[in-house]
């Protein structure tokens, strides 16, 4: 397969510039580089990442720079971005995190070796500030197996350290707006679908994270939209009755409680 990939990344007018200089930095220095990045932008970005964008673009012609008239959320920027990778592997970048050198090499040898794998993905190191300060690792279990009854409670795979079979992804529906949780709608209706998965059980990515981080992932909308989220679940067959209510149950707490508290949970019950 060599580096027959594309990156897939989408940018929006929040993100910060010289975070996207170093995301796609560690793209363009992967020990097996990319035939092709294709960057979404995700409505109107602003004089200074647009000319962060145009400096990759002019120093790698292999770039492909999408544009969206007006933000429409992460899932449909990346599904209008996957009409236009040329390969049937894609892996996912996130603007604001740091590929590990290694990250594409490692992850494209699991699909040479298991032609039945549809997703890969791996552990990915948390910090703050700088990449030094690793706060937490997020682990997932290794195996499809494993993966699939993990996925039942959790999401299965690291969203922004993963590579999938572009066919697998659109044979399930493509991405589909689920505010919040459209990566773990995704892989629940692939799971539904029979695709197959794999988590590499070392980190290849590092993930920022920061105090507002933790404050999104709470509050009575997100609860809300957790609500919503299980019960979609449930209806197209992925979870059961018991898994719905326990899992409402154990997510609304963990939205509603103090900052502190759910960080605390976070970056020491979730994480290692």
């Amino acid at each position: 397969m060599k580096d027959n990939y594309t990156v897939l990344m989408s940018v929006y007018w929040k993100d910060r510039p010289e975070w996207l200089r170093e995301s796609l930095d560690s793209i363009f220095s992967q020990t097996l580089r990319p035939k092709e990045v294709v960057l979404v932008e995700d409505g109107a970005l602003g004089d200074e990442l647009e000319s962060v964008i145009m400096f990759y673009k002019e120093k790698y012609d292999f770039t492909k720079v999408i544009k969206i008239e007006q933000n429409v959320g992460l899932g449909r920027a990346l599904n209008e971005g996957l009409k236009y990778c040329s390969n049937d592997i894609v892996a996912r970048m996130d603007s604001d995190d740091i590929a590990m050198p290694e990250r594409m090499a490692r992850q494209l040898e699991v699909f040479d070796r298991c032609s039945d794998i549809d997703v890969v993905s791996c552990w990915i190191d948390e910090f703050m500030g700088s990449k030094s300060n690793i706060v937490s690792t997020k682990s997932l279990p290794e195996n499809h197996e494993a993966i699939e009854k993990y996925a039942k409670r959790r999401c299965p795979v690291n969203h922004p350290a993963v590579m999938f079979r572009k066919s697998a992804v659109m044979a399930a529906g493509g991405y589909k707006h689920f505010r919040l949780f459209e990566d773990y709608y995704l892989w629940a209706r692939m799971l539904v679908n029979g695709s197959k998965f794999y988590n590499i059980q070392e980190p290849l990515l590092w993930f920022r994270v920061s105090p507002e981080m933790y404050k999104r992932r709470g509050g009575i909308r997100y609860a809300i939209d957790e609500i919503k989220f299980q019960q979609e679940l449930y209806r197209i067959g992925f979870i059961g009755f018991g898994d719905k209510l326990y899992n409402i149950g154990v997510r609304s707490v963990v939205r509603l409680i103090p900052n502190g508290l759910r960080a605390f949970f976070y970056k020491k019950v979730l994480r290692r």
